[in-house]
């Protein structure tokens, strides 16, 4: 062993346990928000999260989880473990390729360097890794149960192996490591598929070691080759296998009349009997090549079949069974995605475009009398000409993001994109605003942690941020060091080992701007996706590491001696991880954070027992499912996920019991919400049933397919419709005084019938299936309406409900005038005084990102704001007393700063004679909403944060003041409104 091989391999471990140092420290200690709560629920008891899926996650997830001991409150922890140490393992990876690249920048072979090559060497491996390990979106990734610090890793080795085979001579070891190289990549798919995408551009390392008249076209045939590599392993094993498996078995059942799954295990016996027979046959006819890439097929095929964990597990139908992908052709619909629709990548159709056909696609199957019959086809659409254009950017029609589209590329109504504003908004937004304003924020600056946050360049260093960006603890100015090395890095490269920076280059393409184009974002999404790009920030810090090298060369002329050069040059570099680590520590460290499962918890016990609760989206539904399978929390309620709702396969899964929660109460059949049946039911006045159609009997004729309430589609089927914009249901009243549900003061307003208005709309199969909850329950069970829901969700029957602290209850109650649902004081007050958890909120030293401050917080004070409300007008003053102080010290503006809702707590602190809280929080607002909105005025609506949130604070509290005859304090406000009113009005003009 070499003195290089030595230091390179103990300063290697010392940098990967800096990094597991530091993510073992900042980890989150519980279910974070998003994906992971899911992840987590999954891989303790191995169930089958959303499409398509990562069994190998889930599995090492499971073994880590076994470090609990038993204990349900650790388990998360130590999931989320598996991100922190396979973060650090990239790390170390990641060190030695730098190591390994470095060695081919300076020319000279391991046994010929001097004790002042392997300073620069490991210096420069060091600052590399540590600038990856302390990177904004990696670290982020790294310290909680998702995928990607995990598929990181897989990247890591995978690019660290293919530089290590690169150095080898001895042929049948190349092999080994080839064949290695494969069950790695093979592994990967059961993590996330972005490994895959590095494939064509490391197809160059072997071209250039394989070949030696090294040509341009002879390296467009490398990359091509390294495509169709990626093209085989994407399309042709991870899908392709369990598409011709499912043929097979069509073909075995119902044409010769064998049983369920013989098709498919005929495939296999005739798959890998022609897989072992070509082995052999290579090996025999000593055709190595041949040999080789058949090996390597294999043992990508080994490290895929971690995939078998989702077909074993989807049979036992796990609570969590997403798709249910318990046969070949609907595990072939779970790896496609087929759920979450399709993007045009290359030809398609914009957003204005309209179908003028429709033809059927490929059938669907489902088992029926032993045979696979087809139910439905999924749809083609064809449009008019000239529809589709070239490179499809602007193509989504959901929501708002026409209009979103039209403000971001200039178009009118009605006017046509045509390529050029597809590609404008390609360059500004997609790779603009969805990357390269990603790359910045790791390498340059990032404003703050607050959604669409822009870039910190060195000179904003003087500007006058308002008091929420500057103390934002994302407000990190990396004064561009991080980037201009990178950028010496890559220099250094161009002029030592050109083919070597092509690789990378390609590399960082492939997992930058490539994948921009590839996934094709919309206009707007859920959350920030800087994660899905930590690839080419990976290649960028092997960069940053050469720049230690570069600065090393640059520093000749100042220092002869070789030692002290490279040790000055290694501490410069060092400097620049250490200013990112120090700068971002904050704003990275979760420890001790535990709201996104407090609010889960509140959410549940917002609830009667056993109880049927809709959510709405992944931060609704994730950690109440984390709670209720890893910790056994309240699950006798059955969380019911609207987005979830309108796919058959969930609707059977609401069909069954689930732990203490019995079966949903629904009436419809399976052939009534099949794939493709009733998936939208549109709104069509029937002239005899315009004044109400009894809800009860519209979902027998829609159980019952009949005729009276269906019209003919343009493909000659037949849709349920939805005949009237009123409905009613019957009400037992007797029966409901009896079940002692409603508050006695409401007992005067139940009547023998609930009618409302659902409004002239079109019904989506999630609403069918809600009305069918509805009417066939009969009030036995209590259905709740999370208050995070949108609107829409509520089916306008917010009249009828009851709010009792996270969520409503819908009642066969009306009250008068309580357009957003009416309070009930006496459980209201139990539940958010007794029963919620507020663990660390008011910790100021604990780190809340967006995530946090958003929805959560805003149901938290909304919710202590409705229940303040009513105890005042109910002249409870001791009670409404005790609930603000609780709302005030469980989220103090020192941790939980205050926002738009706060502001509305103004008056009932007047009403309960808390003048002196009252001014207090209305000057501090008034002060920062001044702030805001002065830096609007001075540097324009590109840095705005949002100048009506702050004019609606400033004249909330005018109101309250004046309500509350706080003259002086009246005419403070008041003036300081009037001013950016009128400010902001001359900016508009």
């Amino acid at each position: 062993m070499t003195s290089f091989t030595r230091y390179n391999n103990l300063t290697g471990w010392i940098v990967f346990a800096i990094a597991l140092l530091t993510y073992a420290i900042t980890v989150e200690p519980t279910a974070s928000f998003w994906d992971a709560g899911e992840f987590i629920a999954c891989a303790f008891k191995l169930q089958v999260p959303h499409p398509p899926g990562a069994p190998l996650f889930l599995m090492v997830g499971r073994l880590f989880s076994l470090f609990a001991f038993g204990d349900l409150n650790d388990v998360a922890f130590w999931i989320n473990m598996v991100s922190v140490v396979s973060s650090a393992f990239t790390i170390l990876f990641l060190f030695w390729t730098i190591t390994l690249l470095g060695r081919k920048i300076l020319g000279r072979p391991d046994a010929d360097l001097t004790m002042a090559d392997t300073i620069l060497l490991v210096g420069a491996g060091a600052v590399g890794a540590l600038a990856y390990t302390w990177s904004d979106s990696f670290w982020f990734s790294a310290v909680e149960a998702e995928v990607y610090g995990l598929s990181s890793f897989f990247t890591a080795i995978v690019i660290w192996a293919v530089f290590k085979w690169e150095r080898i001579e001895d042929e049948a070891a190349e092999n080994r490591w080839l064949i290695f190289i494969a069950y790695l990549v093979g592994l990967s798919i059961g993590v996330h598929l972005l490994n895959l995408v590095t494939l064509p551009a490391l197809a160059l390392v072997y071209y250039f070691k394989k070949y030696k008249n090294i040509n341009l076209f002879g390296g467009i045939l490398a990359f091509i080759a390294g495509l169709v590599v990626l093209g085989i392993i994407n399309s042709g094993i991870i899908p392709g296998l369990p598409s011709m498996a499912g043929r097979f078995e069509i073909f075995f059942v119902n044409t010769l009349g064998l049983p369920f799954t013989s098709g498919v295990i005929f495939f296999v016996i005739l798959f890998l009997g022609a897989l072992v027979w070509g082995i052999r046959y290579s090996e025999k006819k000593d055709k190595t090549t041949l040999n080789v890439a058949l090996l390597s097929l294999a043992f990508v095929l080994i490290g895929y079949s971690c995939y078998l964990m989702v077909l074993v597990r989807a049979n036992y139908n796990p609570p969590i069974n997403e798709n249910n992908p318990d046969g070949v052709l609907s595990f072939v619909s779970y790896l496609k995605r087929e759920q979450y629709g399709s993007r045009p990548l290359l030809y398609g159709p914009t957003f204005v475009s309209r179908p003028i056909s429709q033809k059927r696609g490929e059938p669907m199957y489902r088992r029926q009398n032993g045979k696979y019959v087809v139910y439905d086809y999924r749809p083609e659409y064809d449009y008019e000409p000239g529809a589709s254009v070239l490179l499809p950017r602007m193509y989504s029609t959901q929501g708002n993001h026409p209009q979103l589209y039209r403000e971001m590329t200039g178009l009118a109504e009605g006017q046509k994109p045509t390529m050029a504003h597809n590609l404008s908004f390609m360059f500004s937004h997609q790779i603009g605003h969805m990357y390269w304003r990603y790359f910045l924020w790791n390498f340059v600056g990032r404003e703050s942690d607050e959604e669409g946050a822009g870039n910190l360049l060195p000179w904003d260093v003087a500007k006058d941020y308002p008091s929420h960006v500057a103390n934002n603890k994302a407000h990190d100015n990396f004064f561009m060091l991080p980037f201009i090395l990178g950028l010496l890095g890559i220099v250094i490269q161009y002029f030592r080992r050109r083919r070597d920076l092509l690789v990378l280059g390609l590399l960082f393409l492939l997992t930058g701007v490539a994948l921009v184009v590839y996934l094709n974002s919309p206009p707007v999404e859920p959350r920030e996706r800087d994660y899905i790009y930590v690839g080419s920030f990976y290649i960028f810090c092997i960069w940053i590491g050469f720049g230690v090298i570069s600065i090393a060369e640059g520093l000749m002329g100042v220092l002869k001696n070789s030692t002290p050069r490279v040790a000055v040059a290694g501490l410069l570099g060092l400097a620049v991880p250490v200013i990112m680590g120090v700068k971002g520590w904050d704003n990275h460290d979760r420890s001790n954070r535990y709201h996104s499962v407090d609010f889960a918890r509140n959410l549940l016990n917002s609830c009667a027992p056993n109880a049927i609760l809709f959510t709405g989206g992944d931060n609704d539904t994730f950690p109440l499912w984390y709670v209720q399978e890893v910790e056994g929390f309240r699950t006798d309620v059955r969380v019911c996920n609207l987005s979830l709702l309108g796919t058959d396969w969930y609707i059977n899964q609401m069909k069954r019991q689930t732990y203490e929660s019995e079966p949903l109460p629904i009436s419809l059949e399976p052939n009534n919400y099949a794939f493709g049946k009733n998936d939208i039911i549109p709104f069509y006045e029937i002239p005899g049933v315009k004044g109400g159609i009894n809800l009860k009997e519209y979902m027998n004729l829609v159980k019952q397919e009949n005729k009276a309430i269906q019209v003919p589609l343009t493909s000659g089927d037949m849709t349920s419709i939805l005949p009237s914009s009123v409905l009613f249901l019957p009400v037992n009243v007797e029966e409901v005084r009896r079940m002692n549900i409603v508050k006695e003061d409401y007992v005067p307003f139940v009547r023998d019938s609930i009618s409302w208005t659902i409004g002239n709309r079109d019904l989506y199969k999630s609403d069918l299936i809600m009305l069918d909850i509805i009417a066939t329950n009969d009030w036995k069970r209590p259905i709740y309406f999370s208050s995070t829901l949108a609107g829409s969700n509520y089916l306008n029957l917010k009249e009828y409900m009851q709010l009792e602290g996270y969520a409503f209850r819908l009642l066969p109650v009306r009250v008068p005038g309580a357009t957003d649902g009416y309070v009930n004081s006496d459980i209201m007050y139990k539940n958010m005084m007794n029963n919620m958890f507020w663990r660390e909120l008011d910790n100021p030293d604990v780190y809340y990102d967006n995530t946090y401050l958003g929805s959560p917080v805003f149901t938290a004070r909304i919710s202590f704001l409705r229940l303040v409300g009513q105890l005042l007008s109910e002249n409870k003053i001791e009670e409404a007393k005790k609930a603000m102080e609780r709302s005030l010290t469980t989220m103090p503006d020192r941790s939980i700063p205050y926002d738009q809702i706060s502001a509305n707590y103004i008056r009932p602190l007047f009403q309960i004679g808390n003048a002196k809280q009252a001014l207090e929080i209305a000057d501090t607002m008034a002060q920062r909403a001044d702030e805001n909105l002065t830096f609007v005025r001075n540097h324009g609506s590109a840095n705005q944060r949002d100048a009506n949130i702050d004019l609606y604070i400033l004249q909330t509290i005018v109101t309250a003041c004046r309500e509350s005859n706080q003259t002086q304090a009246t005419t403070k406000y008041e003036a300081i409104f009037q001013k950016h009113l009128s400010g902001l009005n001359v900016m508009g003009q």
